[in-house]
């Protein structure tokens, strides 16, 4: 049953005959492997051309600043998962990241859309980016869509990596457009909400990447492919220091039980 247009599938990534692979056009062996660093590698793999320096630079600091962030849920369910298999490391990096959506790891796109929308709507109204942000904010609220990349349970204040990045996006010359966006939608948030949330790294890794000229629809990527490294650190150490178990242990020890029980169910019969 044909479903789609197309019948034929296609792919520019790459390629290879019995001499020689091809990625994006260029030799791996003669022009990739030992001459282009990872995070250009990745780079050119998603978006077909090697980055500039503004590029490489803001893609490097996004992937070190989500890479780890401690014991976080996605942390934890790899971690349980390979102390009950420690013969498969790939489920257990796999059921880490099948735990980054919406609320861990997934808000870099969603505040990129938004920031994308906020951008068209000041060019389409040729308004300021603080009147486009506030007329976004309040059709999201209107919706009852959370506003994705403000706020931190920790970080009350702008979460620190949220410095950092923009300092990096500005050294090394990235376009500033999208995170003078972030910056108006912090300060139209409490005329939307009634109440002041601050940046947090989530809204600074599409506001520096998006300047950078990485695609909007790649976002997620960037904060997966950086969490997939914490997690091989965290399930190397598990297999010397075991956790996986004892977070499992603290669980059921403070689950508090408060459905329905049998007559008679806790009562010793001696």
């Amino acid at each position: 049953m044909k479903i789609g247009k197309n019948t034929i599938p296609r792919s520019a990534i790459c390629t290879s005959d019995e001499h020689t692979i091809v990625v994006r056009g260029e030799d791996l062996c003669k022009d990739l492997i030992g001459r282009i660093s990872f995070t250009d590698y990745f780079h050119l793999l998603v978006t077909g051309r090697r980055p500039d320096a503004a590029a490489t630079a803001v893609l490097d600091a996004t992937l070190v600043a989500i890479a780890e962030h401690g014991f976080v849920p996605s942390v934890q369910a790899a971690r349980m998962t390979l102390a009950a298999a420690p013969d498969a490391m790939q489920g257990a990096v796999a059921a880490g990241l099948l735990g980054c959506g919406s609320v861990i790891l997934g808000a870099s796109e969603t505040a990129g859309r938004l920031f994308a929308e906020i951008k068209d709507c000041a060019e389409q109204g040729q308004t300021d980016l603080d009147a486009a942000a506030l007329e976004v904010l309040k059709r999201y609220r209107a919706e009852g869509k959370a506003i994705p990349g403000y706020g931190h349970p920790l970080h009350k204040t702008r979460d620190p990596r949220v410095a950092r990045l923009f300092e990096v996006a500005q050294e090394c010359g990235a376009d500033q457009t999208y995170v003078q966006i972030a910056e108006a939608v912090e300060r139209q948030i409490p005329a939307v909400l009634g109440k002041a949330l601050k940046l947090n790294v989530s809204a600074a890794i599409p506001a520096v990447l998006l300047g950078a000229g990485f695609p909007l629809q790649a976002l997620r990527g960037v904060p997966l492919l950086a969490r997939t490294a914490g997690l091989i650190a965290h399930l190397n150490e598990e297999l010397q220091q075991a956790a996986g178990f004892a977070l499992s242990y603290q669980a059921t020890r403070e689950l508090q039980y408060d459905g329905k029980v049998p007559a008679g169910f806790g009562k010793s019969d001696h």
